[in-house]
Parts: structure tokens; sequence; C-alpha cells
């Protein structure tokens, strides 16, 4: 193609009607994801995609919970995501990504109770990974007593994991 040919065709594409709306577009595109993806990076997004409890510490609100953890007895036995989601890939991430969403808006606007409280989809989560890992005691409890299925673990036991 020659010079002119070239510069001919470049006005041919600009002077289009959808030219513009297309740029924009574009433009708007490119600044919502490296946005994204430079907030992502900042707030560390790839450590919650593991089971480092560290990652739970990102967040200033949490540190006291990673502080006690450390301190507990289930620091030998068990990490956040142990206790925090349900087992299997797709349910475990699923509940991370809702989490993380709830996080994200919370932490980015500061609409959250100091100290940080459990919600009861966690909680329900919580008490199942109680049941999960101590299956043997508590089938030995409702056997013994009779205490019925809906007796909470955590309603007792609520600081065991962080040392209340």
């Amino acid at each position: 193609m020659s010079d002119g040919s070239s510069r001919e065709l470049r006005h041919r594409l600009v002077s289009q009607a959808w030219f513009p709306s297309l740029l924009v577009v574009a433009v708007a595109l490119g600044l919502v994801l490296g946005l994204g993806a430079y907030t992502f990076v900042y707030a560390k997004g790839f450590s919650y995609l593991t089971d480092r409890p560290e990652a739970c510490a990102n967040c200033h609100v949490m540190r006291p919970r990673y502080d006690a953890w450390m301190k507990s007895s289930h620091h030998a036995v068990a990490v956040c995501n142990d206790c925090h989601t349900p087992a299997g890939l797709w349910p475990k991430y699923r509940t991370k990504m809702i989490n993380g969403w709830h996080h994200s808006y919370a932490f980015t606007t500061g609409d959250f109770p100091d100290p940080i409280r459990i919600k009861p989809a966690s909680r329900a989560i919580t008490e199942q990974a109680c049941r999960k890992c101590h299956e043997d005691m508590v089938q030995a409890m409702l056997a013994r007593t009779g205490v019925d299925e809906a007796t909470s673990c955590i309603r007792c036991h609520e600081g065991v994991g962080h040392m209340e």
C-alpha cells in the first residue's frame, strides 16, 4: 500500500460514525481493566487464592483475629480456610469470591462493625467445619446426652479458634 492509500484508509475509518463510540468504549474498558488489575495487585489479590493464613491478615481489621489464631490450639491443626470455607473446590472458591466482594466493599467504604462480626452464612460454614473435624466427639455427645443436632458448637466455644 502506498502512503497515500494508507492515509486514505485511516481517514475513512476515523470518519465512520461508529469510530468515536468504539474509541470511548475502548478507553473506558482499558481504564476499568487497568484500575481493576492495579487494585488486585495492590490488595495482594493472588494471596487470597491460597490457603495461607497470612492472606487473611492483609486487612488491618483482621490482624487481631490472626494474632489470636496464632496463640490458639487450632493454630497447629487448622488454617482460616479449614474453618471459614466449605469443603470442595467450587464451594470453597465461591465462598471466597462472595466474601471477597463483601470485604472489598466494606473495607473500601469503611462500612463494617469494629470489631468485625461473622455473618449467619459464614457462621453456618464454621459450625459445619467444627462438626466435621470433631465428628467423633459430637456423635458421642449426641448419643450420651440426647442433645439435638440444632445445638451449636460455636455458641459455647466461639472464641476457641481465635483465643477470645
